[in-house]
């Protein structure tokens, strides 16, 4: 269930705590005022996990991984996809003056392409944010209108401990191995 390879699981808390990071910075779009400090802190923990994960990517980065030549094609194919169908979809929002739901809509995405990079990486552990993330899209959504808060704010909310979660447990890994 864990990345096979040292590199892989820093790789995992480098990333997964950048973008948690950046979901926590999104949610502070127009949260509730007591939201403020959990996405703040949360932000300074995901920064500090990126680093820390970084950090073990850089010095294990000669180390084996299952990124190889197939793989790293396949990836950036799903990441390519990813990135269009995030861009296409947000600019439809835009164009129907629905860009209260863009961050709804990019978390979906970025949920969704957690299947295949599951595959790819050769890590069952991703099914679980995958999940996650592309529920709580859709929740946040019901959510936030429930609440009458911006989407925004319950997406940051939602998806930014999930990826910090995931991140800590990569960094966990990358350094008790």
């Amino acid at each position: 269930m864990t990345p096979e390879h040292l590199r892989d699981a820093a790789g995992l808390a480098a990333v997964f705590g950048f973008f948690a990071m950046t979901w926590f910075g999104w949610g502070q779009e127009k949260p509730p005022a007591s939201w403020l400090w959990p996405l703040r802190i949360g932000s300074i923990l995901a920064a500090l996990t990126a680093v820390g994960g970084g950090l073990s990517l850089w010095r294990h980065w000669s180390d084996g991984s299952v990124i190889g030549e197939s793989t790293g094609k396949a990836f950036g194919i799903v990441v390519g996809i990813e990135f269009a169908a995030a861009g296409l979809g947000a600019a439809a929002l835009a164009i129907r003056k629905r860009a209260d739901l863009m961050s709804a809509w990019i978390a979906f995405v970025v949920g969704v392409h957690f299947f295949p990079v599951a595959v790819i990486l050769e890590m069952p552990i991703v099914y679980f944010p995958a999940a996650l993330v592309t529920a709580a899209s859709i929740a946040s959504v019901f959510i936030a209108r429930k609440m009458g808060i911006a989407v925004s704010a319950v997406v940051g909310i939602a998806t930014g401990p999930i990826l910090l979660a995931f991140a800590l447990f990569g960094l966990v890994v990358a350094l008790t191995r």
